[in-house]
Protein backbone atom coordinates (compact mmCIF):
# COMPACT_ATOMS: atom_id res chain seq x y z
CA UNK A 1 0.00 0.00 0.00
CA UNK A 2 1.41 3.30 -1.36
CA UNK A 3 1.12 5.87 1.80
CA UNK A 4 0.96 9.65 0.70
CA UNK A 5 1.50 10.84 3.89
CA UNK A 6 3.04 9.25 6.59
CA UNK A 7 1.04 11.34 9.04
CA UNK A 8 -2.23 9.92 10.49
CA UNK A 9 -5.97 12.11 10.41
CA UNK A 10 -5.48 13.38 14.08
CA UNK A 11 -1.72 14.37 13.78
CA UNK A 12 -2.36 16.22 10.59
CA UNK A 13 -4.74 18.07 12.34
CA UNK A 14 -2.61 18.99 15.27
CA UNK A 15 -0.32 20.03 13.04
CA UNK A 16 -3.00 22.61 10.99
CA UNK A 17 -3.66 23.85 15.01
CA UNK A 18 -0.50 24.31 15.48
CA UNK A 19 -0.35 26.28 11.75
CA UNK A 20 3.57 27.49 12.34
CA UNK A 21 6.67 27.14 14.41
CA UNK A 22 10.61 27.94 14.65
CA UNK A 23 11.96 24.76 15.96
CA UNK A 24 11.46 21.38 15.62
CA UNK A 25 12.49 18.24 17.27
CA UNK A 26 12.54 15.29 16.57
CA UNK A 27 12.94 11.73 18.03
CA UNK A 28 11.91 8.56 16.66
CA UNK A 29 11.65 5.95 19.07
CA UNK A 30 11.14 1.91 19.01
CA UNK A 31 10.98 0.31 22.64
CA UNK A 32 12.63 2.75 24.36
CA UNK A 33 11.01 2.97 27.73
CA UNK A 34 14.01 3.33 29.61
CA UNK A 35 15.60 5.83 27.65
CA UNK A 36 13.42 7.76 26.12
CA UNK A 37 11.99 10.25 29.20
CA UNK A 38 15.85 11.32 29.79
CA UNK A 39 15.77 12.27 25.72
CA UNK A 40 12.54 14.22 26.11
CA UNK A 41 13.51 15.91 29.61
CA UNK A 42 17.21 17.18 27.85
CA UNK A 43 15.77 18.23 24.87
CA UNK A 44 13.02 20.53 26.68
CA UNK A 45 15.77 21.86 29.15
CA UNK A 46 17.75 23.23 26.11
CA UNK A 47 15.12 24.60 23.90
CA UNK A 48 14.22 26.57 27.05
CA UNK A 49 17.34 27.47 28.16
CA UNK A 50 18.57 28.72 24.58
CA UNK A 51 15.82 29.26 22.56
CA UNK A 52 12.66 29.94 25.00
CA UNK A 53 11.88 33.18 22.94
CA UNK A 54 11.79 30.76 19.53
CA UNK A 55 7.96 28.14 19.26
CA UNK A 56 9.12 25.00 19.37
CA UNK A 57 7.29 21.42 18.82
CA UNK A 58 9.29 17.61 20.28
CA UNK A 59 8.33 15.51 17.74
CA UNK A 60 7.63 11.41 18.47
CA UNK A 61 7.51 9.58 15.73
CA UNK A 62 6.86 5.72 16.89
CA UNK A 63 7.46 2.56 15.53
CA UNK A 64 4.18 1.21 17.08
CA UNK A 65 6.17 0.75 20.48
CA UNK A 66 5.23 -2.43 22.32
CA UNK A 67 6.37 -1.63 25.46
CA UNK A 68 5.70 1.41 27.59
CA UNK A 69 7.32 3.91 25.53
CA UNK A 70 4.40 5.67 24.63
CA UNK A 71 3.60 6.01 28.26
CA UNK A 72 6.75 7.37 28.86
CA UNK A 73 6.28 10.11 26.34
CA UNK A 74 2.97 10.88 27.44
CA UNK A 75 3.81 11.43 31.09
CA UNK A 76 6.64 13.12 30.40
CA UNK A 77 6.50 16.98 30.99
CA UNK A 78 7.77 19.79 28.32
CA UNK A 79 8.70 22.96 29.38
CA UNK A 80 6.32 26.33 28.48
CA UNK A 81 5.64 27.24 25.48
CA UNK A 82 6.42 24.14 23.84
CA UNK A 83 4.46 21.42 22.35
CA UNK A 84 4.67 18.00 21.85
CA UNK A 85 3.41 15.91 19.29
CA UNK A 86 3.15 11.86 19.23
CA UNK A 87 2.37 9.99 16.48
CA UNK A 88 2.87 6.30 15.13
CA UNK A 89 3.69 7.02 11.52
CA UNK A 90 2.19 5.33 9.17
CA UNK A 91 4.04 3.89 6.07
CA UNK A 92 6.86 0.98 5.98
CA UNK A 93 8.20 -0.44 9.37
CA UNK A 94 11.88 1.30 9.66
CA UNK A 95 13.49 4.67 11.11
CA UNK A 96 12.99 5.96 7.43
CA UNK A 97 9.50 6.17 8.01
CA UNK A 98 9.67 7.73 11.02
CA UNK A 99 11.94 10.09 9.56
CA UNK A 100 9.74 11.19 6.59
CA UNK A 101 7.39 12.10 9.28
CA UNK A 102 9.58 14.59 10.92
CA UNK A 103 10.40 16.00 7.76
CA UNK A 104 6.92 16.23 7.13
CA UNK A 105 6.01 18.15 10.06
CA UNK A 106 8.76 20.54 9.67
CA UNK A 107 8.02 21.13 5.81
CA UNK A 108 4.42 22.03 7.14
CA UNK A 109 5.24 24.29 9.81
CA UNK A 110 8.06 26.05 7.80
CA UNK A 111 10.02 25.77 10.74
CA UNK A 112 13.64 27.47 10.80
CA UNK A 113 15.15 24.44 11.91
CA UNK A 114 14.88 21.07 12.90
CA UNK A 115 17.21 18.64 15.01
CA UNK A 116 16.11 14.52 14.93
CA UNK A 117 18.08 12.25 18.15
CA UNK A 118 18.02 9.16 19.15
CA UNK A 119 15.77 7.14 22.07
CA UNK A 120 18.26 5.09 23.27
CA UNK A 121 20.64 8.44 24.29
CA UNK A 122 22.09 8.50 28.11
CA UNK A 123 24.86 11.41 27.41
CA UNK A 124 22.21 13.92 25.79
CA UNK A 125 22.74 17.24 27.32
CA UNK A 126 20.73 20.48 27.10
CA UNK A 127 23.37 21.92 25.21
CA UNK A 128 23.34 19.51 22.41
CA UNK A 129 20.14 21.49 21.45
CA UNK A 130 22.36 24.36 21.06
CA UNK A 131 25.00 22.86 19.18
CA UNK A 132 23.39 21.14 16.81
CA UNK A 133 20.58 24.13 16.03
CA UNK A 134 23.04 27.21 15.90
CA UNK A 135 24.27 26.43 12.69
CA UNK A 136 21.10 26.34 11.30
CA UNK A 137 19.69 29.34 12.74
CA UNK A 138 22.81 31.52 13.53
CA UNK A 139 24.97 30.22 10.46
CA UNK A 140 22.54 29.65 7.64
CA UNK A 141 24.04 25.86 7.53
CA UNK A 142 21.09 23.23 5.64
CA UNK A 143 22.78 20.31 7.17
CA UNK A 144 24.70 19.52 10.70
CA UNK A 145 26.55 16.34 11.04
CA UNK A 146 27.74 15.07 15.03
CA UNK A 147 31.10 14.37 16.38
CA UNK A 148 30.69 12.07 19.08
CA UNK A 149 33.42 11.55 21.94
CA UNK A 150 33.19 7.62 21.34
CA UNK A 151 35.39 4.52 22.55
CA UNK A 152 37.00 3.39 20.49
CA UNK A 153 35.45 0.23 19.69
CA UNK A 154 31.79 1.71 19.57
CA UNK A 155 30.57 2.58 15.99
CA UNK A 156 32.70 -0.28 14.44
CA UNK A 157 30.53 0.39 11.24
CA UNK A 158 31.36 3.66 10.54
CA UNK A 159 35.19 3.52 12.03
CA UNK A 160 35.81 0.62 9.78
CA UNK A 161 33.96 1.01 6.56
CA UNK A 162 30.79 3.59 6.13
CA UNK A 163 33.22 6.91 7.14
CA UNK A 164 36.16 5.86 4.42
CA UNK A 165 33.82 5.00 1.65
CA UNK A 166 32.14 8.02 2.07
CA UNK A 167 34.78 10.36 2.78
CA UNK A 168 36.96 9.09 -0.53
CA UNK A 169 33.96 8.95 -2.76
CA UNK A 170 31.83 11.93 -1.93
CA UNK A 171 35.14 14.15 -0.75
CA UNK A 172 33.75 15.51 2.70
CA UNK A 173 35.07 14.30 5.94
CA UNK A 174 31.99 14.08 7.53
CA UNK A 175 33.26 11.90 10.73
CA UNK A 176 29.62 10.04 11.87
CA UNK A 177 27.82 9.55 8.43
CA UNK A 178 25.53 7.79 9.75
CA UNK A 179 24.97 9.83 13.58
CA UNK A 180 21.61 9.66 14.82
CA UNK A 181 22.05 13.19 15.63
CA UNK A 182 21.73 16.15 13.44
CA UNK A 183 19.91 19.16 12.42
CA UNK A 184 18.76 20.40 9.33
CA UNK A 185 16.97 23.62 7.72
CA UNK A 186 13.75 23.75 6.57
CA UNK A 187 15.40 23.99 2.73
CA UNK A 188 16.61 20.13 3.52
CA UNK A 189 13.59 19.28 4.99
CA UNK A 190 11.23 19.97 2.18
CA UNK A 191 14.01 18.30 -0.29
CA UNK A 192 14.15 15.39 2.21
CA UNK A 193 10.45 14.55 1.77
CA UNK A 194 9.80 15.09 -1.74
CA UNK A 195 12.57 12.40 -2.72
CA UNK A 196 10.78 9.66 -4.24
CA UNK A 197 12.42 6.74 -2.11
CA UNK A 198 9.35 6.47 0.54
CA UNK A 199 8.75 3.23 -0.02
CA UNK A 200 11.95 1.50 -1.13
CA UNK A 201 14.27 -0.30 1.62
CA UNK A 202 15.33 3.43 2.51
CA UNK A 203 12.07 3.67 4.66
CA UNK A 204 13.40 0.78 6.02
CA UNK A 205 16.56 0.96 6.62
CA UNK A 206 19.71 2.68 5.62
CA UNK A 207 18.16 6.39 5.88
CA UNK A 208 21.10 7.94 7.44
CA UNK A 209 23.49 7.00 4.62
CA UNK A 210 21.28 8.24 2.37
CA UNK A 211 20.55 11.82 3.92
CA UNK A 212 24.09 12.74 4.55
CA UNK A 213 25.03 11.30 1.17
CA UNK A 214 21.99 13.47 -0.42
CA UNK A 215 22.95 16.33 2.00
CA UNK A 216 26.53 16.18 -0.09
CA UNK A 217 25.39 15.13 -3.26
CA UNK A 218 22.98 18.24 -3.90
CA UNK A 219 25.33 21.00 -2.62
CA UNK A 220 23.83 21.68 0.87
CA UNK A 221 25.81 23.93 2.90
CA UNK A 222 27.69 21.17 5.36
CA UNK A 223 29.19 21.87 8.59
CA UNK A 224 29.87 19.45 11.68
CA UNK A 225 29.19 19.77 15.56
CA UNK A 226 30.79 18.62 18.69
CA UNK A 227 28.56 17.22 20.89
CA UNK A 228 30.80 15.10 23.23
CA UNK A 229 31.00 12.04 24.85
CA UNK A 230 28.04 9.65 22.90
CA UNK A 231 26.71 7.20 25.64
CA UNK A 232 24.03 4.72 24.17
CA UNK A 233 22.85 1.36 23.91
CA UNK A 234 26.30 0.31 22.53
CA UNK A 235 26.16 -3.09 20.55
CA UNK A 236 28.94 -5.63 20.48
CA UNK A 237 29.41 -6.35 16.80
CA UNK A 238 30.42 -9.70 17.11
CA UNK A 239 26.65 -10.05 17.92
CA UNK A 240 24.49 -7.58 17.24
CA UNK A 241 25.41 -5.40 14.02
CA UNK A 242 25.54 -8.32 11.51
CA UNK A 243 21.65 -6.91 10.28
CA UNK A 244 22.67 -3.19 10.80
CA UNK A 245 25.89 -4.03 8.55
CA UNK A 246 24.17 -5.48 5.79
CA UNK A 247 21.73 -2.40 5.23
CA UNK A 248 23.70 0.02 5.76
CA UNK A 249 26.80 -1.23 2.89
CA UNK A 250 23.43 -2.07 0.49
CA UNK A 251 22.36 1.41 0.73
CA UNK A 252 25.73 2.81 0.56
CA UNK A 253 26.67 0.66 -3.06
CA UNK A 254 22.99 1.62 -4.16
CA UNK A 255 24.15 5.07 -3.69
CA UNK A 256 27.41 4.79 -5.25
CA UNK A 257 25.87 3.93 -8.48
CA UNK A 258 23.38 6.55 -7.98
CA UNK A 259 25.72 9.10 -8.03
CA UNK A 260 28.80 7.45 -10.18
CA UNK A 261 29.10 10.60 -11.98
CA UNK A 262 29.48 12.76 -9.41
CA UNK A 263 32.05 10.67 -7.29
CA UNK A 264 34.04 9.52 -10.40
CA UNK A 265 34.97 13.16 -10.44
CA UNK A 266 36.06 13.48 -7.02
CA UNK A 267 40.45 13.09 -6.57
CA UNK A 268 40.55 14.30 -2.62
CA UNK A 269 38.64 15.25 0.62
CA UNK A 270 38.18 18.14 2.71
CA UNK A 271 37.07 19.31 5.89
CA UNK A 272 33.91 20.59 6.48
CA UNK A 273 33.52 23.77 9.31
CA UNK A 274 33.19 22.43 12.63
CA UNK A 275 31.98 23.73 15.84
CA UNK A 276 32.72 23.15 19.01
CA UNK A 277 36.15 21.31 20.55
CA UNK A 278 36.77 18.07 21.62
CA UNK A 279 36.30 17.50 24.78
CA UNK A 280 38.92 14.86 25.33
CA UNK A 281 37.35 12.41 27.58
CA UNK A 282 37.90 9.01 27.55
CA UNK A 283 34.87 7.68 27.03
CA UNK A 284 33.33 4.60 28.80
CA UNK A 285 34.41 0.94 27.12
CA UNK A 286 32.25 -1.16 25.12
CA UNK A 287 32.58 -4.68 25.51
CA UNK A 288 33.41 -6.81 22.62
CA UNK A 289 34.01 -10.28 21.91
CA UNK A 290 37.48 -10.65 19.63
CA UNK A 291 37.52 -14.52 19.83
CA UNK A 292 33.66 -14.75 18.49
CA UNK A 293 34.26 -12.55 15.81
CA UNK A 294 37.65 -14.02 15.10
CA UNK A 295 35.42 -17.32 14.55
CA UNK A 296 32.80 -15.77 12.51
CA UNK A 297 34.89 -14.32 10.07
CA UNK A 298 37.29 -18.30 10.29
CA UNK A 299 33.46 -19.79 10.36
CA UNK A 300 33.18 -17.33 7.43
CA UNK A 301 36.40 -18.63 5.06
CA UNK A 302 35.48 -22.62 5.76
CA UNK A 303 32.16 -21.62 4.67
CA UNK A 304 32.54 -18.92 1.85
CA UNK A 305 35.96 -19.33 0.99
CA UNK A 306 35.21 -21.47 -2.24
CA UNK A 307 33.09 -18.60 -3.67
CA UNK A 308 35.39 -15.89 -2.23
CA UNK A 309 38.19 -17.22 -4.47
CA UNK A 310 35.59 -16.60 -7.47
CA UNK A 311 34.42 -13.07 -6.61
CA UNK A 312 37.73 -11.47 -5.33
CA UNK A 313 40.59 -11.02 -7.72
CA UNK A 314 43.93 -13.70 -6.65
CA UNK A 315 45.58 -11.31 -4.73
CA UNK A 316 42.95 -10.09 -2.59
CA UNK A 317 41.88 -13.88 -1.97
CA UNK A 318 45.50 -14.59 -0.99
CA UNK A 319 45.01 -11.62 1.94
CA UNK A 320 41.65 -13.47 3.04
CA UNK A 321 42.87 -16.96 2.93
CA UNK A 322 46.22 -15.33 4.98
CA UNK A 323 44.08 -13.40 7.61
CA UNK A 324 41.96 -16.53 8.46
CA UNK A 325 45.09 -18.76 9.33
CA UNK A 326 46.10 -16.39 12.23
CA UNK A 327 46.05 -16.71 15.45
CA UNK A 328 42.64 -14.79 17.47
CA UNK A 329 45.50 -11.85 18.93
CA UNK A 330 47.25 -11.65 16.10
CA UNK A 331 44.72 -11.57 12.83
CA UNK A 332 45.59 -8.61 11.06
CA UNK A 333 44.41 -6.94 7.81
CA UNK A 334 46.27 -3.76 6.54
CA UNK A 335 44.10 -1.06 5.83
CA UNK A 336 45.28 -1.28 1.96
CA UNK A 337 44.13 -5.27 1.44
CA UNK A 338 41.03 -3.68 3.56
CA UNK A 339 40.43 -0.83 0.91
CA UNK A 340 41.07 -3.33 -1.70
CA UNK A 341 38.21 -6.05 -0.24
CA UNK A 342 35.93 -3.18 -0.20
CA UNK A 343 36.51 -2.02 -3.38
CA UNK A 344 36.42 -4.85 -4.87
CA UNK A 345 33.15 -5.65 -3.58
CA UNK A 346 31.87 -2.52 -4.09
CA UNK A 347 32.61 -3.13 -7.54
CA UNK A 348 31.21 -6.51 -7.69
CA UNK A 349 27.98 -5.08 -6.51
CA UNK A 350 27.59 -2.89 -9.18
CA UNK A 351 28.17 -5.27 -12.00
CA UNK A 352 25.72 -8.36 -10.29
CA UNK A 353 22.18 -7.53 -11.23
CA UNK A 354 20.97 -10.64 -9.29
CA UNK A 355 22.26 -12.23 -5.77
CA UNK A 356 23.02 -8.67 -4.42
CA UNK A 357 21.37 -9.08 -1.19
CA UNK A 358 23.14 -12.71 -0.94
CA UNK A 359 27.06 -10.85 -1.89
CA UNK A 360 26.50 -8.24 0.70
CA UNK A 361 25.76 -11.59 3.39
CA UNK A 362 28.70 -13.35 2.19
CA UNK A 363 30.88 -10.07 2.93
CA UNK A 364 29.89 -10.21 6.55
CA UNK A 365 32.48 -12.38 7.88
CA UNK A 366 35.10 -10.20 6.11
CA UNK A 367 33.52 -6.94 8.17
CA UNK A 368 34.22 -9.53 11.28
CA UNK A 369 37.72 -10.07 10.51
CA UNK A 370 38.53 -6.00 10.09
CA UNK A 371 37.04 -5.11 13.67
CA UNK A 372 38.98 -8.09 15.02
CA UNK A 373 41.88 -6.79 13.34
CA UNK A 374 41.50 -3.33 14.38
CA UNK A 375 41.07 -4.43 17.93
CA UNK A 376 44.77 -5.97 17.96
CA UNK A 377 46.10 -2.93 15.80
CA UNK A 378 44.59 -0.54 18.86
CA UNK A 379 44.33 -2.69 21.65
CA UNK A 380 47.40 -0.62 23.71
CA UNK A 381 45.72 2.53 22.39
CA UNK A 382 43.46 5.00 24.03
CA UNK A 383 40.01 6.67 22.04
CA UNK A 384 42.08 9.44 20.95
CA UNK A 385 45.26 7.21 19.23
CA UNK A 386 42.61 5.45 17.52
CA UNK A 387 40.92 8.06 16.03
CA UNK A 388 44.05 9.16 15.11
CA UNK A 389 44.69 5.67 13.25
CA UNK A 390 40.87 5.98 11.65
CA UNK A 391 42.15 9.09 10.10
CA UNK A 392 45.66 7.60 8.96
CA UNK A 393 43.52 4.83 7.58
CA UNK A 394 41.07 7.18 5.83
CA UNK A 395 43.71 8.40 4.26
CA UNK A 396 44.37 4.85 2.18
CA UNK A 397 41.14 4.59 0.77
CA UNK A 398 41.09 8.36 -0.66
CA UNK A 399 45.07 7.46 -2.19
CA UNK A 400 43.46 3.63 -3.48
CA UNK A 401 40.48 5.09 -4.80
CA UNK A 402 42.06 4.90 -8.51
CA UNK A 403 41.96 0.49 -7.95
CA UNK A 404 38.05 1.30 -7.91
CA UNK A 405 37.56 3.52 -10.74
CA UNK A 406 39.75 0.75 -12.44
CA UNK A 407 37.78 -2.01 -11.23
CA UNK A 408 34.51 0.00 -11.54
CA UNK A 409 33.88 0.06 -15.62
CA UNK A 410 35.99 -3.66 -16.03
CA UNK A 411 33.97 -6.80 -17.21
CA UNK A 412 33.36 -9.16 -15.03
CA UNK A 413 35.46 -11.92 -16.23
CA UNK A 414 33.10 -14.59 -15.19
CA UNK A 415 29.46 -14.33 -14.61
CA UNK A 416 29.50 -15.68 -10.84
CA UNK A 417 26.20 -14.13 -9.94
CA UNK A 418 24.42 -16.78 -11.46
CA UNK A 419 26.55 -19.53 -9.65
CA UNK A 420 24.23 -22.38 -8.03
CA UNK A 421 26.27 -21.88 -5.11
CA UNK A 422 25.15 -18.89 -4.20
CA UNK A 423 21.64 -19.43 -5.26
CA UNK A 424 21.32 -22.12 -2.68
CA UNK A 425 22.90 -20.47 0.00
Amino acid sequence: MKYYTSLRPYVSKRVEQIESADILIGIPSYNSERTIGHVIEMVSEGLHRHYKDLRSVVMLADGGSTDDTRDVIDNTSIGPWQEKLVTIYRGPAGKGTALRSIFEVATRLSVKACMVVDSDLRSITGDWVKHLLDPVIEKDYDFVAPIYCRYKYDGTITNNVVYYLTRALYGKRIRQPIGGDFAFSKRCASFYMNQDVWETDIAKFGVDIWITTSAIVNNFKICQSHLGVKIHDAKDPAVHLAPMYRQVITTLFALMEEYENFWKEIKSSEPTEVFGEDPGIEPEPVAVDLKMLVRKFKFGYKYFGVLWRKIFSEDVFRTIRRASRQRSENLYISPDDWAKILYEIAATFHKWKHNRYKLVELSTPLYYGKVASFINHSRDMNSAEAERLVERNALVFEHLKPFLLELWDKPLENNHELDPELEDL
